[in-house]
C-alpha cells in the first residue's frame, strides 16, 4: 500500500486527469486524507476511488502538478528513468557531443515529465532551476541520478532556484553547488562562442531556446545593418556578424548585458562592424534612424500571469510598431514573446494592429517556435510558450 497522502477530486473533476493534463487546480479538490503541505508528493484519485495519478502538492490555484500517471513504488528509479528518457531524445536530436554545440535543454518540464523542473546542459555543467517546491525538495537526488547517466563528462550541477520560489518566502536562501565547483564557462553553439555565467545571468545564464532562430538570422545577415534589441549577451549579434553584417548595433537596458555582448563579440573576433548601447529600447527605438535591413525584438516576458495579458498585447503592439517605423521598405523584423500567458493567437493579432497602424504592408515568411529539446506534451498546450515571426516588411 502507498505512503503518500491522498487527495480526492469532486465529482465530474477526474476527466481532464484521464486526458493526461498534468495540472490539477485547486477548484477540483474535494477533500484531502493525510497530512498534506506545500510540496507534497500525493496521490490523486476520483469521487469515486478510482487512482489517477501521483504528483506534487502546491498551495496555489495550481493544487497538483502530475509527474506519473501510474502508481509509484520506487521514486528514484522513476526520475532515473525520466532523465534517462530525456538524455536519449537529445541524443537522436544529434545534440549530444554535437562537434559544433555543447549547450542545450535536457529536461523541459512538462514536456519531459519533471512538472516545475528545467536543466540546462552547458559543456559539463548543469544548471538545475526549480519553479515549484515539490522538485526544489528533490534537487539532490536528481543532482546524483545525473551523475549516472553523464558519468565523467560532468563537471558540476548547479541549483538555480532562489529566484523563482524563495524571494518572499525564504529570502536569505541562496543558489549552490549540488555537485562539484566550477565558473563560468565558454560554451560552442553551431561553431559560435559564449562565456556563460549560470550564477549572475538570466534564468540559467542563456537563451537556449533561440539557438535555431539565431542560425536562421545568419541566413539573412550578410551585408545588411542590424539592429538586435534586448540583447542580453548577443546573441543573435554574433551570429549576425559572422555572417557578414555590415553593421550590428546590439542595445539592453543592462548595463551587464552589454559588459556581456561586447565580450562575446571579443571573444569571437568580430570587433568591427560593431556598436552596443545601455539604453531603454523603446526610447532608442523612437530616436534612432530609419534605416534598418533587420531589427531583432527579444523582450523579456510582458506578463507573468493572465490578469497582465492585456497590458502584454498592448505592449507587444507599441514595440512592434515602433520597429516597423524603423524599417526601410523589404527589410525583415524577427519579432518574438515569451509570454506564455500570450498565446500565438493574441501576439500575431498584436503584430498585424502594428503594421496596421504604420501603414505598411506585411508579409510572413517564418512561424517560429522553441526548439525540440524545449518539447512541449501533446496533453499540455500551455508548454508552448516562446512564439515569433519573421515579417518582410514592405513600404
Amino acid at each position: 500500500m502507498s505512503s503518500f497522502p491522498r487527495l480526492i477530486l469532486r465529482k465530474n473533476k477526474a476527466d481532464a486527469v484521464k486526458r493526461f493534463h498534468p495540472w490539477i487546480f485547486s477548484g477540483a479538490i474535494q477533500r484531502n486524507e493525510g497530512e498534506i503541505e506545500e510540496g507534497s508528493i500525493v496521490e490523486v484519485y476520483s469521487d469515486r476511488g478510482e487512482y489517477l495519478a501521483t504528483g506534487h502538492y502546491g498551495t496555489g490555484g495550481i493544487a497538483v502538478k502530475i509527474f506519473s500517471f501510474a502508481p509509484v513504488t520506487d521514486l528514484p528509479q522513476l526520475w532515473f528513468d525520466k532523465l534517462q528518457s530525456a538524455y536519449q531524445l537529445r541524443q537522436q536530436l544529434g545534440l549530444v557531443n554535437h562537434p559544433e554545440t555543447n549547450c542545450y535543454r535536457l529536461v523541459n518540464a512538462e514536456g519531459d515529465g519533471f512538472p516545475g523542473l528545467i536543466i540546462d546542459w552547458y559543456n559539463g555543467v548543469a544548471v538545475m532551476q526549480a519553479h515549484s517546491i515539490g522538485m526544489y525538495q528533490q534537487r539532490q537526488l536528481i543532482a546524483d541520478l545525473l551523475q549516472k547517466i553523464y558519468g565523467a563528462e560532468l563537471d558540476a550541477v548547479y541549483d538555480k532556484s532562489a529566484s523563482m520560489l524563495f524571494k518572499q518566502k525564504s529570502p536569505n536562501h541562496a543558489d549552490e553547488y549540488l555537485f562539484g565547483n566550477t565558473n563560468a564557462i565558454e560554451v560552442l553553439e553551431y561553431g559560435n562562442r559564449f562565456q556563460v555565467d549560470w550564477e549572475t545571468g538570466q534564468k540559467t545564464g542563456f537563451f537556449l531556446d533561440q539557438r535555431e532562430h539565431r542560425a536562421l538570422l545568419a541566413e539573412y545577415a550578410k551585408d545588411q545593418k542590424i539592429l538586435n534589441t534586448f540583447c542580453y549577451s548577443g546573441g543573435f549579434s554574433i551570429y549576425a556578424l559572422k555572417a557578414g553584417a555590415k553593421q550590428v548595433n546590439s542595445v539592453d537596458s543592462s548595463v551587464k548585458a552589454i559588459a556581456w555582448t561586447k565580450d562575446n563579440v571579443e571573444l569571437n573576433g568580430l570587433r568591427q562592424n560593431h556598436a552596443a548601447y545601455v539604453a531603454d529600447v523603446f526610447t532608442f527605438l523612437k530616436d534612432c534612424d530609419a534605416d534598418y535591413d533587420l531589427i531583432i525584438l527579444d523582450p523579456p516576458a510582458f506578463a507573468k500571469g493572465l490578469s497582465a495579458r492585456h497590458q502584454a498585447v498592448m505592449a507587444y503592439k507599441r514595440l512592434n510598431q515602433l520597429a516597423i517605423a524603423k524599417l526601410r521598405p523589404g527589410g525583415l523584423l524577427f519579432t518574438f514573446s515569451c509570454s506564455q500567458v500570450v498565446i500565438p493567437e493574441y501576439f500575431n493579432g498584436a503584430v498585424t494592429a502594428a503594421a496596421i497602424e504604420m501603414g505598411r504592408s506585411a508579409k510572413i515568411l517564418h512561424h517560429l517556435s522553441q526548439p525540440a529539446d524545449h518539447p512541449v506534451s501533446i496533453y499540455h498546450p500551455e508548454g508552448l510558450y516562446l512564439k515569433g515571426l519573421v515579417l518582410q516588411v514592405g513600404g
